[in-house]
């Protein structure tokens, strides 16, 4: 399914008009990230997007207008990832057909309790990183713990594996039984590959 399929309904404005539009909230600490040294970032992403970005500093407040509706939903997608945590370099690899971004809740999963988030958090990133570096290794996925959010970044493949590895990890699954299924995952799929060329 593709992104203006799946997302056409959340824009602002019907499809049909000649101007669209999203507005979003983001955290302050990343308005920064998103404008880049000499607002580089900011104009890059306009150029690749055709869009129109303004970004209120002080709310936190980011609008994105454009007439492709394609290009604006990839535009906003990239701003969600720079958002949570992602180096804009990584979050530009949206820009590609085949790749998404996916956003894991950890709220949604765990109780409110401080030393519950930190516990998890520790469980998905590892020690040194060790879990997420496996997690994007097995997947070819990007991975970023922020806040109260994990988010993927890959084809859709790959988030779909690397979405259900966190989520097992969320719930308390040992890493060992998260690493074995990523590896038969990671086999099942170079056999799958093998057998289309034939």
């Amino acid at each position: 399914m593709s992104h203006f399929n799946k997302f056409k309904n959340h824009l602002t404005f019907p499809f049909y008009m000649d101007e669209l539009s999203y507005q979003l909230k983001i955290p302050k600490d990343r308005i920064a990230v998103l404008i880049g040294k000499d607002g580089e970032i900011k104009k890059r992403l306009e150029e690749e997007t055709h869009t129109q970005i303004s970004i209120d500093s002080k709310e936190g407040e980011v609008v994105v207008t454009g007439r492709d509706a394609l290009l604006l939903y990839t535009c906003r997608e990239i701003i969600r990832a720079i958002a949570r945590g992602f180096n804009p370099e990584v979050a530009f690899q949206l820009l590609k057909s085949d790749y998404m971004f996916e956003l894991v809740t950890l709220g949604d999963k765990i109780t409110k309790s401080k030393n519950a988030m930190k516990r998890v958090k520790g469980r998905l990133i590892g020690t040194k990183g060790k879990t997420r570096h496996i997690i994007e290794e097995m997947t070819g996925c990007n991975v970023c713990v922020y806040g109260k959010t994990v988010g993927i970044i890959g084809s859709y493949d790959g988030v779909a594996i690397a979405r259900k590895a966190i989520e097992s990890i969320i719930l308390g699954s040992p890493h060992s039984s998260v690493y074995s299924w990523l590896e038969r995952r990671r086999k099942e799929q170079l056999r799958d590959y093998l057998l289309g060329r034939e």
